[in-house]
């Protein structure tokens, strides 16, 4: 049903009185040579009709003090949006007498003569922009479109948005070529999505381009500028040694993950935007396969031949990336985000969850806010920083990531940890490897009672075994022998509560390493191999700092904390410091007492004697009573106080949102190489040592793209690698992909891919 007239929403403002509404709250009324300005009733500012500057101060006032918009304001006072910000940009330079007009043209802005007018006509005939046509005649860009406009010349926006477009739903490969008998309307190309229901499926993802030269998307673009464009089609053109087209083997892998769909799930959409959502993803995972670590580094690449690997004229620069990453974390759900990933990998790779490894990284921060601290092992210092905690399966590969409140310990985040286990993995039995940070007996018990079981090293003091306890144990073990000198016991904790086993580890210099689990059915060589493959997960880390960049900060921004959060008493400390240090000058005279004893028995002097037995009783009581003392101001004063208490200011916090959702790509970038390490490795000898390497060799070598329109079909052939055996192995991993019969995202093009020939060295 329409709705009422446009006239019926303002009752008595009509333009027969002189009244005209600015909006639902503001009315302009004119009568008798005075107008008025009302909001709600009441009047804002009143003038006469030929004072411009008292109207130019009435517009300012509507928008400055948030009754009206721009746009409304100058509908309602018949002027443009930019005499509004014009008269804005005067009245904050030099306030009300600014807003006077200054009769005469404006001092040292130069005049377009009138004889050149017939110059730029014939120039803008010949083609020429507005820019070249302005570098020629030698005045600003505004001047020569103002001109343009007096002559009668119709702007390049009327004109395109009167061309004819293709039906919806055209190949982005296919068409390109407008159809010239289409009706002449404009419909928007896709609507700006809200976040779709994730119970749904995941629409059909096929975008139309109306440009016909794949290398010259101009007119997307302006779609997208019209706010008619959700994502740019990705449009290939054929080209010979394209750099670094080899990470288009990455492709297969990509859509496999998920990870777009779960991206379209969780944010729907970031446009009108000619680099859409589909186009951000693809991008940042490009990057980081590329080794581009951080939107900063794409200043040394070119932005052309990063285009032509996402099919599109110029890949997005840094700028423009860096507003994709903070428009996604202001829509948030990075952590939803990451759960669907985790479920499809889940899903995909569910039988080496049996163990998992859980481990904290420490990010080291180097600005200047005051955040908490924790301790950096490979550093042995305490530094500002953000703990992230990290899931990994049986082959260390990672699952999902978590970032700690505070950095809080990983005693008080395995709960929390193991909650989204259960939800990911349902009630099969997983056994949670972690280290030492993780010993505590109380959570033991809480985690084996939740259905966990649970596998570290145990802390502390503990009874070294004598060597006749040890054995030498060996099995094959995910493909490999392993051989150890084992001792299998029980132990109990918590006064006897809670029975463990122990297996305790013999080295042949005599060390002796015990691990503590609650798996009684696995042998006891087992048990060892699943704790001391911990080391992946070490390699995972050292890996993706080298690699990835994975402790590179997005951004610095902050924002708010709770400032009840407690944190350590620094006047605490500092008393328990002066405690020590008084306890150790008590320790040091009564020691200084036992010599001066020895001395007295050596038949030192009396008057001696007594004078050193005078000095010490004086120090030393001196010494006990400031400990004393220390110890009632140390009892007195609070060991955790608020954050709030102890910091000046506001208490902040590193924003975590984009942060998480950059580690969850380099996680994803990350999985995707190593399941093309996986599948090279029946073909390649050195695959355990230098698989990776050989894989980014690849990613990063050139290929030739064809396009074969006909069967709908993006041919990627590879340059050949370093040595046969290399290229043989590559070759293998196309014969797969090609098999996977992969589709390029946002088209329907079907990747094919070869290794070219290596030329004949014979001759």
């Amino acid at each position: 049903m329409a709705g009422p007239p446009q006239e019926e929403l303002f009752a008595g403002a009509s333009e027969s009185d002189g009244t005209v509404a600015v909006n639902g709250r503001c009315l302009v009324r004119t009568q008798d040579g005075h107008r008025v300005v009302l909001v709600a009733g009441i009047v804002l500012c009143q003038y006469a009709v030929g004072d411009r500057m008292a109207e130019a101060h009435a517009m300012v006032s509507l928008v400055e003090q948030g009754w009206a918009e721009q746009e409304d304001v100058a509908r309602a006072f018949g002027c443009s949006s930019r005499t509004v910000r014009r008269f804005q940009r005067r009245f904050e330079g030099g306030g009300l007498p600014a807003l006077a007009r200054v009769p005469g043209y404006p001092r040292g802005r130069p005049r377009l003569l009138r004889t050149r007018a017939r110059t730029v006509s014939r120039l803008k005939a010949e083609g020429h922009s507005n820019r070249e046509i302005a570098r020629r005649v030698g005045v600003s860009e505004k001047a020569i479109r103002k001109l343009l406009s007096r002559l009668g010349f119709r702007s390049p926006r009327a004109e395109q948005t009167s061309l004819a477009l293709p039906a919806p739903g055209a190949d982005p490969n296919l068409s390109g070529n407008l159809n010239a008998s289409a009706a002449p309307t404009v419909e928007p190309l896709a609507s700006p999505a809200p976040a779709a229901d994730p119970n749904l499926s995941a629409p059909d993802d096929y975008p139309t381009s109306f440009d016909a030269d794949p290398a010259d998307r101009r007119l997307d673009r302006l779609f997208a500028y019209l706010g008619m464009l959700d994502d740019a089609a990705p449009l290939f053109r054929d080209g010979a040694r394209v750099p670094r087209a080899g990470v288009l083997l990455t492709i297969p892998a990509l859509v496999e993950s998920g990870v777009l769909d779960a991206a379209r799930r969780v944010y729907g959409s970031i446009g009108p935007a000619f680099y859409g959502l589909r186009t951000t993803i693809v991008a940042l995972l490009l990057m980081a396969l590329l080794r581009i670590k951080r939107p900063e580094s794409l200043k040394e690449h070119s932005p052309e031949d990063l285009g032509r690997l996402l099919g599109l004229d110029r890949a997005p620069e840094v700028k423009t990336l860096r507003r994709k990453l903070a428009r996604l974390a202001r829509i948030g759900g990075a952590s939803h985000f990451g759960r669907l990933l985790a479920e499809r990998r889940v899903a995909v790779r569910g039988t080496v969850l049996g163990f998992l490894y859980v481990d904290g990284h420490v990010r080291v921060y180097h600005g200047q806010r005051d955040i908490p601290k924790a301790h950096v092992a490979r550093m042995r210092l305490s530094l500002p920083s953000t703990t992230d905690y990290w899931m990994n399966d049986a082959r260390g590969e990672p699952l999902f990531v978590v970032t700690a409140e505070a950095n809080a310990s990983l005693v008080a985040m395995l709960p929390k940890l193991l909650d989204e286990v259960r939800r990911l993995v349902g009630e099969r039995r997983v056994t949670v490897v972690f280290d030492r940070g993780g010993w505590s007996p109380a959570l033991f018990a809480t985690l084996i009672a939740a259905g966990f079981d649970i596998l570290t090293y145990r802390k502390g003091r503990f009874r070294h075994l004598p060597r006749r306890c040890f054995e030498t144990c060996s099995a094959v073990l995910d493909g490999q022998t392993v051989t150890y000198r084992l001792a299998d016991q029980g132990i109990r904790l918590l006064g006897g509560r809670l029975r463990l086993r122990q297996v305790t580890r013999l080295t042949e210099h005599g060390h002796q390493t015990p691990i503590v689990t609650s798996r009684r059915d696995l042998p006891a060589v087992e048990i060892g191999y699943r704790m001391f493959e911990r080391w992946r997960q070490e390699n995972f880390f050292k890996y993706l700092r080298e690699e990835y960049a994975l402790d590179a900060l997005i951004d610095y921004a902050v924002e708010p904390d709770d400032p009840n959060r407690d944190v350590p008493n620094p006047r605490w400390a500092e008393l328990d410091g002066k405690l020590r240090a008084a306890r150790e000058r008590i320790a040091e005279i009564t020691r200084r007492v036992g010599v001066h004893a020895a001395r007295r028995e050596l038949g030192l002097a009396r008057a001696r004697r007594a004078l050193l037995d005078r000095h010490l009783r004086r120090e030393l009581g001196a010494a006990v009573a400031e400990t004393m003392r220390l110890e009632h101001r140390r009892a007195a004063t609070p060991r955790r106080i608020p954050v709030g208490d102890r910091t000046e200011g506001e208490v902040v916090k590193l924003a975590t949102e984009r942060k998480h959702l950059s580690n969850l790509l380099k996680m994803v970038a990350y999985q995707m190489e190593s399941d093309l390490v996986r599948a090279i490795a029946p073909h390649y000898r050195r695959a355990d040592d230098e698989g990776r390497t050989l894989v980014q060799a690849a990613l990063a070598s050139a290929a030739d793209i064809v396009v074969a329109a006909d069967k709908r079909e993006l041919r990627v052939t590879l340059a050949p690698m370093s040595s046969p055996h290399r290229t043989r192995a590559i070759a293998a991993l196309c014969y797969q992909l090609t098999a996977a019969a992969a589709v390029f995202p946002g088209t329907r093009l079907r990747l094919l891919y070869a290794v070219a020939e290596p030329p004949d060295r014979t001759t």
